[in-house]
């Protein structure tokens, strides 16, 4: 070892003797990108794939649905400090087991990276030697994008940094805290910039592209989010009106693995895991459904028990109303024998089985997708709208029942009070969009967090210790760390 040491050495010496003249680069150098149809096409896919980072872990989901009323985690890997509202600033139980993909970590990395990715493509692309129209669509896809980038972020953690330039230094990158309402402003404009951007209308756009629809569908759900009633009610109406997209007659065939060509005419915008356009990447889902040690064949190849309904959400559901169907209290293994509730996982029994991410035929990577916009969305979002603005008139009673009917309901009781009939439309939200990383964000967005969370325990959490700091999660202390302008979220300090 020694004799082989010594040349080595002797040589690094003479070179460290040596002058040695070096052209630093950017490692952001983009010169010669970009430049052609080519260029913007993969530099597109690369905004996009920032999606794929959070929904594989899926911390696009389970942050929320761990953090809510409806759904709860096996404790390992970390992820029960989501559900006991135990996580800190550095994530350090989910960093330690190695599943930062499953924290809100992920999401603020993932965001920054397609935002960043995506100024590039704002920037760069109009100059690109390429088709008119289709340059055009591409960087409205990137502003449509950034917008659900900024839009994830700031309903994670309040006010955070808006980047909407491309860095071509550190220093660039190094950008402070907008509030809440100008991060909205921002998302407001690329929304706007999005719309006419001339994006293919309908449920035949690519796989996994949103179409016109679905930033009409983004906007009318931000502009929830933000308390704007009446840009709620617009966009939404836009969406339902177009008559692009429809509702599935069977709820459940809107999550069947051999339906998902069928069911584009109701998700508008989703995960696709399968790919489209870009690489396929799969997602956890379908195995942390299903039950312990792949048992249930309708469930998947390969499933890990780790995460299951409340009992109590389970009894929420009217008996009649079909959406309760993907849920289950029994399954049949693999032998072809029913299993009952009490034996469906050994930490409790009462668990309950979701069965929205059910693929019986993968073994890796091609599993259903993972809805992120469906039309439901904007029939409940126009309800809410119109009842905040002008109480529950028939109008917005005429847009919950459309999705109480296809849930084999009979029509919402007549006669509500506008408290009682926007509850009403929050619960129906509840039934409809479990499991799909909804509920924790409409618990925070009306103050529910509070009084609802408290409401959602078994054997398994006999507690849950939620507190008002909890509106909003701890900004990373690695991004605190690396960005000197910015400041810890006022409640984490």
């Amino acid at each position: 070892m020694r004799k082989t040491l010594i040349p080595i050495l002797a040589f690094v010496l003479t070179l460290s003797s040596c002058e040695l003249e070096e052209t630093i680069y950017s490692s952001i150098y983009t010169e010669a990108f970009y430049k052609t149809a080519a260029d913007a096409e993969k530099g597109l896919i690369a905004v996009y794939d920032p999606i794929a980072d959070m929904c594989v872990g899926p911390a696009l989901t389970i942050v929320s649905d761990f953090s809510a009323d409806q759904c709860y985690p096996r404790a390992v890997v970390g992820r029960n400090t989501l559900t006991l509202f135990s996580y800190d600033p550095n994530y350090t139980t989910q960093r330690t087991a190695g599943r930062l993909s499953e924290a809100p970590q992920q999401i603020w990395t993932s965001c920054y990276d397609g935002i960043e990715k995506a100024n590039w493509i704002i920037e760069k692309v109009p100059s690109a030697n390429m088709d008119a129209t289709r340059r055009a669509q591409i960087v409205g896809e990137a502003y449509f994008l950034r917008a659900f980038y900024h839009w994830t972020l700031t309903k994670n953690f309040g006010d955070v940094p808006v980047k909407i330039k491309a860095s071509v230094d550190q220093a660039e990158a190094i950008v402070g805290k907008s509030a809440r309402a100008d991060v909205y402003k921002q998302i407001y404009s690329d929304l706007d910039q999005a719309v006419a951007a001339g994006l293919v209308s309908g449920p035949t756009v690519e796989k996994g592209r949103p179409s016109k629809e679905a930033v009409n569908a983004l906007y009318a759900k931000v502009a929830l989010y933000n308390e704007d009633w009446a840009r709620a009610l617009q966009k939404a109406q836009e969406v339902i009106n177009a008559g692009k997209y429809s509702l599935m007659p069977d709820v459940r065939d809107v999550y069947r693995y051999d339906r998902e060509d069928l069911a584009r005419v109701e998700n508008i915008w989703a995960y696709e895991s399968e790919g489209g356009f870009s690489p396929s990447r799969g997602h956890q889902l379908s195995g942390l459904c299903g039950p312990p040690n792949s048992a249930g064949a309708e469930y998947s190849r390969a499933s890990f028990g780790s995460m299951f309904a409340y009992q109590s959400f389970f009894n929420s559901f009217d008996p009649r109303d079909k959406r309760r169907q993907l849920l289950d209290t029994s399954y049949v293994d693999r032998s072809n024998r029913v299993v009952p509730q009490r034996s469906i996982t050994p930490i409790t029994t009462q668990g309950v089985l979701i069965k929205k991410y059910q693929d019986p035929v993968s073994t890796v990577g091609n599993l259903p997708n993972i809805p992120i916009l469906r039309l439901p969305d904007m029939y409940l979002v126009a309800a809410e709208a119109e009842a905040r603005q002008n109480g529950p008139t028939a109008l917005a009673y005429g847009f919950i029942n459309v999705v109480r009917k296809r849930a084999g309901l009979d029509d919402l009781r007549t006669g509500l009070s506008k408290d009682a009939f926007i509850d009403a439309v929050i619960q129906e939200r509840s039934w409809e969009f479990f499991a799909e990383g909804d509920r924790w964000y409409d618990l925070t967005r009306t103050g529910k967090y509070l009084t609802e969370v408290p409401k959602a325990v078994n054997n398994v959490y006999p507690t849950r210790p939620v507190q008002a700091r909890n509106r909003y999660f701890p900004i990373p202390l690695d991004e605190l760390n690396a960005n000197p302008k910015l400041e810890q979220n006022p409640d984490w300090k």
